[in-house]
């Protein structure tokens, strides 16, 4: 297995092989790449590597390789905090008191930090004192999709792999895999799309992971249905900001696919498709404006209710 799960990117994992095959892996790695580029998946073979009962691991198929790569093993720690916009230092001082706890099963201890830079200054410089003086068996992952959000002093203690986007004729070989029934347009505007990074394309070509909200969305205001909008609208009166914005965006997304479908791309998905076909383009233009001013208002702290309803006139 090694690790070629990982697609492309086959310096770096000549270079993580070799180092893994001299016992010269590190103990920090800063992990960088966009969206959907692989870093979630490159974290767990190299935490496998790491954790693998077989000299030349990952070889996928121990069980602590299985227990990794199935998230149950019990020395490799996630540390997040979803449900906040910032990670709380808390969480990393708890950390900073564990790592001195010695692993359960393996030979290290591997904490993955799948959003780096969501840690204020406060948390970069708990965690440098850490990385300063950690125990041998610790190991630092973090992941982040911004280098330049993490303090100069973090980035260097950490070796940092940087994933690149794929060859366009390998991520083409793979979404066809993947995805049989897609035809040749949908395809090629994803890969386009995509910037060469396969967790993009891939959440493209299987509806762009739109929620039901948006769905909704789409489907009144493709048909001009003034009515349908005010009912999906007046409920999130209600909502509070940080699930508001979130769901605007997601619809300005869909309108600003919907322009690109004007412009003689291909859509990719139904739904952009729909509303490019029924909506000309200066209609979108003014409705992704009006969008867009709408989480501005959300953000400076306009309530919730005056932003739907505001909303309601303008994108009738």
């Amino acid at each position: 297995m090694g690790f070629d799960a990982l697609l492309g990117n086959e310096q770096l994992k000549e270079n993580l092989s070799a180092a893994r095959r001299k016992g010269r892996l590190s103990h920090f790695y800063l992990l960088s790449g966009p969206r959907g580029s692989g870093k979630h998946t490159l974290a767990g073979l190299i935490a496998a590597a790491m954790l693998c009962a077989e000299p030349d691991g990952p070889c996928g198929v121990c069980r602590s390789c299985r227990k990794v790569l199935g998230g149950s093993h019990p020395d490799y720690i996630t540390v997040d905090a979803p449900d906040k916009k910032i990670i709380p230092v808390q969480l990393v001082r708890d950390i900073r008191a564990d790592v001195y706890i010695k692993p359960n099963e393996g030979a290290r201890k591997i904490y993955l930090f799948p959003r780096a830079q969501d840690l204020n200054t406060e948390g970069q410089n708990t965690l440098l004192k850490i990385l300063e003086e950690p125990p041998s068996y610790g190991v630092f992952l973090l992941l982040t999709d911004n280098p330049e959000k993490l303090l100069p002093t973090v980035r260097s203690r950490c070796v940092e792999l940087k994933l690149r986007a794929l060859p366009e004729e390998l991520l083409r070989t793979r979404l066809r895999a993947e995805f049989p029934e897609a035809d040749g347009g949908m395809l090629e505007s994803a890969i386009r799309r995509s910037g060469g990074y396969l967790g993009q394309a891939r959440e493209l070509l299987s509806g762009g992971g739109l929620s039901e909200q948006a769905k909704r969305f789409a489907a009144a205001f493709a048909a001009r249905d003034v009515f349908a909008l005010q009912q999906l609208l007046t409920p999130m009166e209600k909502w509070k900001r940080d699930a508001l914005i979130p769901a605007l965006l997601e619809w300005l997304e869909l309108l600003e696919q919907a322009l690109l479908v004007r412009s003689g791309l291909t859509a990719v998905t139904s739904q952009a498709a729909a509303i490019g076909a029924a909506r000309d383009p200066r209609d979108l233009m003014r409705c992704c404006q009006s969008l867009k001013k709408a989480m501005e208002y959300a953000q400076a702290n306009v309530s919730c209710a005056a932003v739907c309803g505001w909303l309601t006139w303008e994108l009738r």
